[in-house]
């Protein structure tokens, strides 16, 4: 009891809370922002947290983070641009309930169900965290190998239309994922010659270009330049949420679960938890055939994911020092600099500053409905400011986003490259979020799958020797020989004609 007061006193602060305050509204603005991701928000945090003392440094990082990555739903509803890695599983289908006129419905459960699933992630993070972590740490190589596969797997179910261009989109994203030289060998491949693409292609830019670009090269050649996607403001975002809390509980249940899983598997991150709640979201729904047409069921669950895997993150951080994704690596050198060494004795030497943590978790997820609620409502006058001013406007916002990547133009060249990619994969029928997820989970796939091999000389079985990764390696066969399953008997049913 003593230790929950020395927390609560820790955390009302006046200073703590203004604080909290002002790491809210910045975090929000940066995640909106299509390129400047949540790392990036934190990263530029780092020297203003060396003046601060510990609590206040770790509450500016954690809220910071967790509006952060809703924030990025935002520009993913209303422009179909992503403000954030994360929010780009679902940009899509939020999207397309913009232009069915339920861009309010979209938003509103962006914001409720990342403050369920944030508040089950910090529950977890409170009372199981040791045991989570244990268990994450019996992850190695083969583990990481089949849950990326499973995860690359949802890059079939979350587009719509032909599976083939699915998987065709997929391997074109895990061929990109191959350029420069990070790879077991450390070899340079495709880069001919050049010094920048021997760093490889980042994420980053390819994303906003795939999304951002495409979607402003579309725009322009559209005749209906001028008028912006349907938006019709009703009762407020909150309407019908609770509704949707009664009609969907095992979605967002599974979404927070698997967000605080793989938030707690080192290396995971957020970013692979949308994927994956988005993809087991469409797989198990009953109304599969709605998905991508503006149905909000996948938007709950990946939702949750989102904000829960935030709270996953810190169980391996807190509990032994090992970063949980690039946030929480940032944290821990902050914790260092503290004189705060992360790991089991945190917990008895220093119980109120980790309680006090708890607590900004709590707090930060609730300040998520008011604060969400303020910048959705500045938000949506972006739709009606006409297309021909707007879109210049974006693209300025998307040139600095992919500059801020790596302080060079080539950054910007490719972002404009992917662009012109996306906008020809689109307009042929071609999914372009695959193509994303392959350039995000390759380069984990290739660095495990080489591991794995050199563990086991070259033997397949030594892949499913143990247990956990035994158990996934089935499920994902099992996933595959489904999916080739209904394939086959989807195109006996329904042959083509001659």
């Amino acid at each position: 009891m003593d230790v929950l007061i020395a927390a609560f006193k820790l955390v009302a602060d006046p200073y703590v809370l203004f604080l909290i305050l002002a790491a809210s509204a910045y975090g929000l603005f940066v995640g909106a922002v299509p390129g400047l991701t949540a790392a990036m928000a934190i990263a530029l945090l780092v020297p203003v947290t060396f003046f601060m003392p510990p609590v206040p440094a770790l509450a500016v990082i954690v809220t910071t983070a967790a509006m952060a990555i809703f924030a990025g739903d935002i520009p993913g509803a209303l422009l179909r641009i992503p403000g954030t890695p994360a929010s780009a599983a679902y940009a899509d289908e939020a999207y397309a309930m913009t232009k069915k006129g339920e861009g309010e419905v979209a938003l509103g459960a962006g914001v409720v169900f990342s403050v369920i699933g944030g508040i089950f992630g910090t529950i977890v993070l409170v009372t199981a965290a040791p045991a989570l972590a244990e268990v994450a740490l019996n992850f190695s190589s083969f583990e990481y190998f089949w849950l990326v596969c499973l995860g690359l797997t949802c890059g079939v179910f979350i587009a719509r239309g032909s599976q083939l261009k699915s998987v065709l989109s997929l391997l074109l994203g895990l061929f990109v994922a191959t350029i420069g030289m990070e790879n077991p060998a450390a070899f340079p491949r495709l880069s001919f010659g050049s010094i920048e693409l021997q760093a490889g292609i980042d994420m980053i830019p390819a994303m906003v270009g795939m999304f951002a670009i495409a979607e402003i090269l579309r725009v322009v050649s559209q005749s209906s330049i001028g008028l912006p996607p349907a938006y019709r403001p009703g009762r407020g975002i909150f309407a019908g949420q609770w509704t949707l809390v009664k009609k969907y509980p095992k979605q967002w249940l599974r979404g927070s679960a698997i967000g605080t899983l793989v938030g707690a598997l080192p290396g995971a991150g957020c970013d692979i938890a949308a994927w994956m709640a988005y993809g087991s979201s469409k797989r198990f729904s009953k109304e599969r055939e709605k998905f991508g047409t503006g149905h909000v069921e996948g938007i709950v669950e990946a939702g949750a994911a989102n904000n829960a895997s935030v709270s996953g993150d810190w169980i391996p951080a807190l509990v032994f020092g090992i970063p949980g994704d690039s946030i929480t690596a940032i944290v821990i050198g902050v914790l260092y600099l503290k004189n705060l060494n992360p790991g089991p004795m945190i917990f008895q030497q220093q119980p109120e500053l980790v309680t006090a943590v708890f607590m900004v978790f709590f707090l930060a997820n609730l300040l998520l409905l008011p604060f969400g609620w303020l910048a959705i409502k500045w938000s949506v006058h972006i739709l009606r400011v006409p297309r021909p001013i707007l879109m210049p406007i974006i693209m300025m916002f998307c040139i600095v986003g992919a500059f801020a990547i790596t302080n060079s133009a080539f950054a910007v060249g490719i972002m404009l490259a992917f662009g012109i990619a996306g906008f020809l994969m689109e307009e042929n029928g071609f999914p372009v979020a695959p193509a994303i997820l392959g350039i995000v989970l390759g380069p984990m796939l290739e660095n495990n799958f080489f591991s794995c091999m050199l563990k086991t000389d070259g033997a397949i079985l030594g892949f499913f020797q143990r247990p956990i990764a035994g158990g996934l390696g089935i499920a994902t066969l099992a996933v595959w020989g489904a999916i080739l399953w209904y394939t086959l008997r989807h195109d006996t049913r329904n042959p083509r004609p001659a």
